[in-house]
């Protein structure tokens, strides 16, 4: 049996939304993909940050919604975590979600000199994210297509 991980991903990201806004999350990533088996990952955020017992909550309502829709045809662990300190910043919401957050960025190109850029999320328009340099205060516009690789970082004291 074929298994498309997206097309998975889509789906279950379609069904599981609606349940977990409404419990207060947000949905930050879907993940299908093939580990030791098939692995569905689904990762929450919030403002305030995520919990073991937020997961828990979470896995129990999505776990009984994915075995009453059941859109995957084969067996797979349902995992439900955060995204982390240093999460990983996939999407042009995820740069929305985290303005005035520090990240660093590994761009595909260089922008005026530079493949890699630490700086603050100052804003996100139409798929421009606006980056301010943490050393140098210098503002770059970078197209989301050029960002190879985009992380938070952790403000240091």
């Amino acid at each position: 049996m074929h298994l498309d991980p997206e097309a998975v991903s889509e789906k279950v990201k379609e069904l599981v939304q609606p349940i977990i806004r409404d419990m207060g999350y947000r949905l930050f990533d879907v993940e299908f993909k093939p580990e030791r088996g098939w692995v569905l990952r689904i990762i929450i955020d919030r403002a305030d940050g995520v919990t073991i017992n937020d997961c828990e909550r979470v896995s129990k309502s999505v776990g009984a919604l994915l075995d009453v829709e059941d859109p995957i045809p084969s067996s797979y662990i349902l995992e439900v975590s955060s995204p982390g300190l240093n999460r990983e910043l996939k999407k042009v919401e995820h740069y929305d979600f985290f303005k005035g957050k520090l990240v660093k960025l590994v761009l595909r190109e260089a922008i005026e000199g530079k493949k890699e850029i630490t700086g603050y999320i100052d804003d996100v328009t139409e798929g421009i994210i606006n980056i301010r340099e943490k050393e140098k205060g210098g503002v770059f516009h970078i197209p989301f297509s050029k960002i190879a690789r985009g992380r938070l970082e952790i403000e240091e004291w």
